[in-house]
């Protein structure tokens, strides 16, 4: 019998050998959104090579389409074309739902603000409680005019739009980095120099340093100070070219962690210890827990402790969110308890991810104790198979799936939801496990 057995819109899994293997995966959902809001921008065609086709991809491409901005699929190995509009919005009105997905939300409502005409943007129920208010606050101190539907600070809303002046955002400690990056992607197509300044602590920031970073690999020069000012200069563009996507850091983390789960090996190829993406840290998170890591010419490799055993970690995961469900649901398998802190903007993201969390790890018999900022995972003397609710959560679906590797009994409900970022998470799980009781195997999700 296979790991993964299908019923109906769930997943049930079966517990397998050590994983050992190699995997090449999509390319990051983070970085092609960031590139897609960018080259749309640019002056001429672009091509993006190894994209995610993920529906957060997909959220973006459709509305960037709908702007009169020509954004397609080429091919099923993520091969995007992209013709940038040269700064103008060729489109002055337009209904633009994103569904579930808060990038898109963010930067497009960042991106409209520079045309001119009447922008709607409206997603699931889940978005629209999802706060953007200090994105609209900093639009509007650039000069935009935004208003609420509904709930202030939420969406769905409306941008009346006349491009942007330029001037100074100051942000107190903002909950989301995409509030940052979606002002830095914008600003150089601002009348005016922008500058932006963070007071308090930058959640996320390994997320800022990837849009500067994209900026930068397109001609944008971004200047940064000491005191977390950031400012672009008015009247840079940004260079139409070929750019390839980074196989993504945060879906690595789910095949890195099965390895030190199962006892196993896992090489991820693509990605390097000096990744844009911050979520590569994760393997040190890892290696703390006693796994053994290896940095080669083809990717990173995880290896389960030598001794079979993990250990419990303390970990501020602040400048890694994504992360925090897959050590989550790894801390089941380990000696002594897990402390996760400093991640309070997990209750902002597509659920609250903190208290799905914590219902979700006691229905496999762990003791949790839940912070406003984190929690603390006591680990069961043996995983009780269990039903697991995702909350159409992408992140709480692929974690979870982590536990059926070693427990029996373990059921996905919902898996659909892995489509948000990692459409083929399962199929690609499934075909490196096909390895664990037979030899190393390889596996591709491109």
């Amino acid at each position: 019998m296979g790991l993964v057995e299908r019923e109906g819109r769930d997943i049930r899994l079966h517990p397998v050998g050590p994983l050992r293997g190699t995997v090449r995966l999509p390319g990051s959902k983070s970085l092609t959104n960031r590139y897609l809001a960018c080259t749309a921008l640019a002056d001429g065609c672009s091509v993006l090579r190894g994209a995610s086709l993920s529906d957060d991809a997909h959220a973006m491409l459709t509305a960037l389409g709908t702007l009169g901005i020509r954004a397609v699929v080429e091919d099923e190995a993520g091969t995007l074309s992209v013709a940038g509009c040269r700064g103008h919005i060729p489109e002055g009105e337009a209904e633009l739902n994103v569904g579930n997905a808060g990038t898109a939300m963010r930067f497009l409502t960042a991106l409209v603000a520079l045309g001119y005409g009447r922008y709607r943007l409206d997603g699931t129920p889940r978005m629209r409680a999802r706060p953007i208010g200090p994105l609209v606050d900093g639009l509007r101190a650039l000069s935009a005019l935004v208003e609420y539907e509904d709930a202030e600070g939420c969406p769905p809303l409306v941008v009346h739009a006349r491009g942007l002046a330029g001037g100074e955002v100051a942000f107190e400690t903002p909950p989301s980095s995409q509030f940052v990056s979606a002002l830095l992607m914008v600003a150089p197509y601002a009348r005016q120099d922008v500058l932006l300044s963070i007071n308090g602590r930058l959640t996320s920031r390994p997320y800022v340093d990837m849009t500067i970073a994209t900026m930068r690999s397109l001609g944008v020069e971004v200047l940064e100070g000491d005191d977390q000012r950031f400012v672009v200069a008015a009247s840079q563009r940004y260079r139409a070219g070929e750019y390839t996507i980074e196989p993504d850091a945060s879906a690595a983390t789910y095949f890195w962690s099965a390895a030190a789960i199962t006892g196993g090996e896992v090489l991820v190829r693509g990605l390097t210890r000096v990744s844009r993406q911050g979520d590569v840290g994760f393997v040190d998170v890892l290696a703390e827990m006693g796994c053994r890591v290896r940095a080669t010419d083809e990717g990173i490799a995880v290896a389960a402790p030598a001794d079979g055993r993990l250990r419990g970690v303390a970990v501020d995961l602040n400048e890694m969110p994504d992360t925090v469900q897959t050590l989550a649901v790894t801390a089941l398998f380990a000696d002594g308890p897990t402390d996760i802190t400093n991640v309070a903007n997990l209750r902002i993201k597509e659920t609250d991810r903190i208290a799905a969390l914590a219902t979700e790890l006691g229905r496999l018999g762990a003791r949790v104790i839940a912070r406003a900022d984190g929690l603390t995972i006591h680990p069961p003397a043996r995983v009780v198979p269990a039903a697991i609710d995702t909350y159409d959560d992408h992140r709480m679906a692929m974690s979870f799936a982590l536990a059926g590797l070693r427990a029996g009994g373990i059921v996905i409900r919902d898996a659909g939801c892995v489509s948000k970022s990692f459409p083929g998470f399962f199929d690609v799980l499934e075909q490196v496990a096909s390895g664990a009781n037979g030899g190393p195997a390889a596996a591709t999700g491109a």
